[in-house]
């Protein structure tokens, strides 16, 4: 097996285990599958456009900002109002949302997609040891783990962290001793929105355009992952994510050219597998099951 196959796939699933990140963590406090994620993705390519003649640092706060403003919207706004509302609900008027800020965007940016200068400096490649390795999939692999490190640290050893923490084991409980939900939901969707906003920088670098419907496939990617994983662990969503870039990474390179038009039904059908298998997923949060 061609040793770069495996560099591109290892690139590829650390910024699918991001995507699925940010959607995981939300679930895991609220019990929300918030189909909306992926159009924060796509906020988040709009604003690079509309940042892009900024210095590099000012563009990556001003994403970071209007995504996490978004974020806490429709937290305030579209999710906080049915929050005591059925499990049902809640998917609705995630999937009502996904579709207004599709409409929206398409409104605003127009129906055809729009070009996107990409980032020269990140398409510089290096040659280590005989594998081609690009700057991008470097940042990506260096960004994922700080996330990750980040996250982790959050979670353990600062006091929102530690109420995070409690809300995602039950959040009924947590509220009983006196853990405020509003703070710790909206402390979730700050962090959910900042992951969507890295994502969309480390996404849109090497991509061509951006378009109003961009978010679509990055939500199922988002949630696919976060799936096999299972639902409601972090490690797991991290685990799902990354298992879904690598293998449909490899799929791309080994299989036969005529074939690989069926990449993704390969990959979905592997997905059933797992979960006939393991239907909780590969890190099962107590009582969920797919």
């Amino acid at each position: 097996m061609n040793l770069q196959f495996i560099v591109d796939a290892i690139g590829t699933g650390a910024l699918y285990s991001l995507m699925t990140l940010g959607l995981a963590l939300v679930f895991s406090v609220m019990g929300l599958m918030n189909f909306a994620y992926g159009q924060l993705v796509m906020i988040g390519g709009f604003s690079i456009i509309l940042l892009r003649s900024q210095p590099w640092w000012l563009l990556i706060l001003g994403t970071i900002l209007i995504v996490v403003f978004v974020s806490l919207l429709m937290e305030r706004l579209a999710f906080r109002p049915v929050r005591n509302a059925t499990a049902m609900t809640m998917l609705v008027t995630s999937f009502a949302l996904a579709q207004f800020l599709q409409q929206l965007a398409r409104v605003a940016f127009g129906a055809n997609p729009k070009p996107l200068e990409q980032f020269s400096e990140l398409s510089v490649q290096y040659e280590v040891a005989g594998l081609i390795i690009s700057r991008q999939v470097i940042l990506t692999l260096v960004t994922t783990t700080l996330v990750l490190i980040g996250l982790a640290l959050l979670l353990r050893k600062t006091n929102i962290g530690i109420q995070l923490r409690a809300s995602t084991e039950d959040v009924g409980m947590a509220a009983l001793v006196g853990i405020k939900s509003n703070r710790v939901i909206a402390a979730a969707f700050v962090i959910s929105g900042t992951i969507a906003a890295i994502v969309a920088i480390l996404f849109f670098a090497t991509r061509t355009n951006v378009s109003w419907s961009s978010g679509e496939s990055i939500v199922l990617i988002a949630f696919v992952g976060a799936v096999i994983g299972g639902l409601g662990s972090m490690v797991g969503a991290a685990l799902g994510g990354f298992l879904m870039g690598f293998v449909y990474t490899m799929l791309n390179a080994l299989l036969p050219m005529e074939l690989r038009v069926f990449a993704d039904a390969f990959l979905y059908t592997l997905v059933i597998v797992v979960l006939l298998i393991r239907p909780g997923g590969l890190i099962a949060a107590k009582g969920v099951r797919v």
